[in-house]
């Protein structure tokens, strides 16, 4: 008759791999879920992030120019 660790070895090893892989996937769920929060209440008007882009340009520039000499 075999012996009957092997198999209790395996059973064990298989649920901690599942219950780590659960812990994993809920961890990133509950990761994505907050991205999903902070985008839905990005900046109050739309036009913020045009403002900040335009500051980066402006900025690009300036660091071009210098630069340059």
């Amino acid at each position: 008759m075999a012996d009957p660790i092997l198999p209790l070895a395996f059973a064990a090893a298989f649920l901690g791999g599942a219950g780590l892989t659960s812990l994993a996937l809920l961890r990133g769920w509950r990761g994505w879920l907050e991205l999903k929060r902070l985008e839905l209440s990005g900046p109050a008007s739309p036009s913020g992030g045009r403002i900040e882009l335009a500051s980066l340009r402006e900025r690009v520039r300036r660091l071009e120019a210098i630069a340059e000499g």
